[in-house]
């Protein structure tokens, strides 16, 4: 009896989820080391798209949350050469890879976004998938830490809902500084989907060019109630 009181008491503790956001302590990136290399690698790759030909990115970035599940997926590899060569990078940063877990070798396999709101309940897994769109990124894995740009850290995500648009919820990464080139600048980087017959495209605005957008619904801004705020990625999450 005492050893299955302990088994018992040992599963309870690893399926804890202490902030009720639907993302349990086993996918939390604990240490400040891999929530670093995470949002190092995360920007990195989500920006090097933004440099590639057309006939260079991979098939499945085709709007906005492609873009950012591609980065994410990626960003929590093995980093090796292999990899590298899979990917077709021409560069890399100096990080090494996330420590604690590695895709598609993760605690839940090659699921890594949450699908369904609400805290989480063992065992879970069901509530967990390869893909989420924009919306679900911003119900279910991500949590609201500002609507202050100047707050903004690398590899939060800028979210808006565009209520006139088929597809009314849409993000941008923020990258901070180019990991890619010089200048100084502070940038977001985004796939627009599908603009008319085009595929759309990527691109990449400074954050200056974002607060003096011609069009005010898409300036990230406290009174622009189209902008819903700046999100962090729940693995990131720490104690306030």
């Amino acid at each position: 009896m005492r050893g299955l009181a302990w088994i018992s008491l040992g599963v309870a503790l690893f399926a804890q989820d202490r902030y009720h956001d639907g993302t349990p302590d086993f996918l939390r990136l604990d240490s400040a080391q891999d929530r670093r290399v995470f949002q190092t690698w995360f920007t990195f790759l989500a920006e090097s798209q933004y440099f590639r030909q057309p006939g260079r990115l991979p098939g499945e970035i085709n709007d906005c949350g492609a873009l950012i599940r591609f980065a994410y997926r990626e960003a929590l590899r093995e980093h090796d050469g292999a990899w590298a060569s899979s990917l077709d990078l021409d560069a890399v940063p100096g990080e090494g890879s996330v420590r604690k877990y590695n895709y598609p070798r993760t605690p839940l396999g090659a699921s890594l976004f949450r699908v369904a709101v609400g805290p989480f309940r063992p065992p879970g897994h069901e509530a967990f998938a390869q893909f989420a769109d924009a919306r679900t990124l911003y119900q279910a894995n991500t949590h609201l830490v500002t609507r202050d740009i100047r707050r903004a850290r690398r590899g939060d995500l800028l979210f808006y809902r565009q209520i006139e648009q088929n597809l009314p919820f849409h993000a941008m990464i923020y990258l901070g500084p180019s990991q890619l080139e010089s200048g100084g600048g502070v940038y977001a980087v985004y796939h627009t989907g599908p603009i008319g017959k085009s595929p759309g495209e990527i691109r990449r605005p400074s954050i200056a060019e974002l607060l003096g957008h011609p069009s005010p619904r898409w300036r990230p801004t406290v009174g622009n109630r189209n902008f819903l705020g700046i999100y962090r990625w729940n693995i990131l999450r720490e104690s306030d």
